[in-house]
């Protein structure tokens, strides 16, 4: 198995918008190893959300190579793409979309619905993951009923529920509140230590610097890839050596 997740080639996303090509995203090149975690910063308009969704296979680029678990991803179809989604990724979204009239345990159940577990199993591997984020006393809970940290959790055990090789968090702490948010990035981090690769988008500093390495966005293009004094990172930019923080071409 290579020890290289995910990975991008001159990564290219054009939208159409008024009759005028907007260059959402322009020539990244970057690739990340198992178990890293990477945060992606970057302004509004910057790209940074483009190449989230390109990375969980919600969009397809319009020029450039994404490799994802030694798949070329522009190669698959549509149903490829929703078993890949279901299977290898789990996503995290700042306004946790939840089910409302459903209670935790089967907001985290769904993903298993998709992929046809039975439903003992579902139930069983729910509780599981519920009680790992420590969720074991709100299993029946609808998300009313839960504060906006613990409706994240559940949000994260969802995406856990089908042992998944990437966690993509787009703002995961935005609608938190500061202590919240950070106790939500030191469960991040502990789910990192266990194996889990993370990308996690934001555009607060103190957030950022809970991953390994931060790659900055601006108009379409990786500017930089930097790396905390103490953290060592496989992540890199293609072609970069390692530093603490350095442009990218």
């Amino acid at each position: 198995m290579s020890p290289v997740l995910l990975k991008t080639e001159n990564l290219v996303k054009d939208y159409l918008v008024g009759g005028q090509v907007v260059h959402a995203l322009n020539g990244v090149s970057v690739e990340a190893e198992r178990g890293e975690f990477v945060a992606v910063m970057g302004p509004s308009g910057s790209g940074k959300s483009t190449f989230m969704n390109l990375l969980g296979c919600l969009d397809k680029p319009s020029s450039g190579r994404y490799i994802f678990d030694g798949r070329e991803v522009s190669s698959l179809g549509p149903k490829e793409l929703a078993r890949l989604r279901n299977h290898k990724i789990g996503f995290v979204f700042q306004n946790f979309n939840l089910l409302r009239r459903t209670t935790a345990l089967e907001n985290v159940a769904l993903p298993l619905i998709y992929a046809r577990t039975h439903r003992r199993a579902r139930k069983e591997k729910a509780e599981q993951v519920l009680s790992a984020v420590g969720l074991s006393d709100r299993f029946h809970h609808h998300p009313a009923q839960l504060s906006g940290g613990q409706q994240q959790r559940v949000a994260i055990a969802r995406a856990l529920v089908n042992d998944p090789d990437l966690i993509l968090a787009d703002e995961p702490t935005g609608a938190l509140d500061t202590q919240t948010g950070l106790e939500l990035m030191r469960l991040f981090q502990d789910l990192n230590r266990n194996g889990i690769t993370i990308v996690l988008v934001t555009h607060e500093n103190e957030i950022a610097h809970f991953a390994r390495r931060i790659l900055r966005f601006r108009d379409g293009r990786m500017t930089a890839n930097d790396m905390a004094d103490h953290h060592r990172s496989s992540v890199k930019s293609t072609g970069g050596a390692s530093g603490k923080e350095r442009p990218v071409p």
